[in-house]
């Protein structure tokens, strides 16, 4: 491509239209991108609405060349982050380019010039916002449909980002079960163990509650900072993103798909699951209005989705090295396969899952997930 490559931040309504719908100039054509709703992603983007913003702010670049869009960054300073890892790390998000190196190479220096403005010392990205939102870049497994809550990225993303002297600060992945298939089943000693733990009284496990969804989203969420605190990147989650959260899945939970574990009165374990709801918006292109809204809602109550998504699963710290744990982890999976599996869904996915995770990795290995997709969180060191 021929021209000048022109970055602005945007300032107003329109840009941020544009900034918006960028991604559809660059998955045109492309069966496996799903274009995730606009709204969805105005209100990850609205100060007012997202919680993200009470602690830290953002700036979002378009790259255009002779007057048209070919690319969008943002950059971005989370001040939680800073305060946990004291590491003078900014981040960059939002990524999405056409194939062109001059593009790129004018995004990111925007991005790296904003965040060096302001004290930072490395970017990685892409995070978007924020690590408890889309991550990464996709690296392998392009073959496979768009999953809800995960990337989805051409294949030179990688490579583009490379040129720019970039590098791998970590891969994370994500694991596909068959529902019905024989892999996934637990090695018959764990089955064992469940059982007779399960008899013994020692845990139980049962549904979520929706008639009281937030104050069980409260509590599933503290066994969440309870379990990943000490990950790589990993910042908690507070009161007011539980609630921003759990308002934005409450409409496509199924209560078989969010299961609890208890050990006594005590919350120690959670699977939460959702249906792949970009099977459903597939064909809205990003919009609800004039009719998008009545697909949605019909198709949330009546239609039946071939995925799901684990977006969580784990015990508490004090539970992690224990046959406890295993058993637990082990009785909710099963429920969560045979609860899919009776309700017509053909596959679900596990993600996602750090590479150094090594227990995490061995649990679904060992349940007969198979690694299908790789994504790429990148890092470079921002000079003075």
């Amino acid at each position: 491509m021929n021209g000048d490559v022109d970055i602005a931040e945007v300032a107003s309504r329109g840009e941020l239209r544009r900034f918006v719908r960028m991604p559809h100039l660059v998955y045109a054509g492309d069966r496996n991108w799903v274009p995730p709703l606009d709204f969805e992603v105005r209100k990850l983007l609205n100060r007012r609405r997202n919680p993200f913003f009470e602690h830290g702010e953002i700036a979002l670049f378009l790259a255009r060349r002779g007057g048209k869009t070919v690319g969008r960054i943002s950059a971005q300073i989370n001040r939680r982050h800073l305060r946990l890892h004291d590491d003078a790390t900014g981040h960059f998000g939002f990524l999405e380019s056409v194939d062109d190196g001059a593009v790129f190479s004018r995004l990111l220096v925007a991005a790296a010039d904003w965040l060096r403005a302001r004290g930072m010392k490395r970017i990685v990205g892409p995070v978007s916002p924020s690590i408890n939102d889309e991550i990464g870049v996709l690296i392998d497994g392009f073959e496979h449909p768009h999953m809800i809550g995960m990337p989805y990225s051409p294949r030179y993303y990688g490579s583009r980002l490379e040129q720019q002297g970039f590098s791998k600060a970590r891969d994370l992945y994500a694991f596909k079960f068959d529902l019905h298939g024989t892999d996934n089943r637990e090695p018959l000693q764990l089955q064992r163990l469940a059982s007779r733990m399960r008899a013994a009284g020692r845990f139980e496990v049962k549904p979520i509650d929706l008639r009281d969804f937030r104050e069980q989203m409260r509590r599933a969420i503290s066994v969440y900072n309870d379990a990943w605190h000490g990950n790589w990147g990993f910042i908690p989650v507070n009161e007011r993103e539980v609630d921003f959260m759990s308002h934005a899945l409450r409409p496509v939970m199924r209560p078989h798909f969010v299961l609890l574990g208890e050990v006594g009165k005590e919350l120690v374990g959670i699977f939460v699951s959702l249906p792949n709801v970009y099977e459903a918006i597939a064909d809205l292109d990003g919009r609800l209005f004039p009719l998008g809204w009545l697909k949605l809602l019909w198709r949330l109550k009546r239609g039946r989705f071939r995925s799901g998504r684990v977006i969580l699963a784990g015990v508490r710290k004090e539970y992690q090295q224990s046959p406890l744990a295993a058993a637990m982890l082990s009785e909710m999976l099963s429920k969560i396969i045979s609860f899919g599996r009776d309700n017509g869904y053909e596959w679900a996915e596990l993600s996602w899952v750090l590479e150094d995770n090594a227990q995490s990795m061995a649990f679904c290995q060992h349940s007969g997930g198979k690694v299908y997709k790789t994504y790429r969180l990148y890092q470079r060191g921002l000079s003075p």
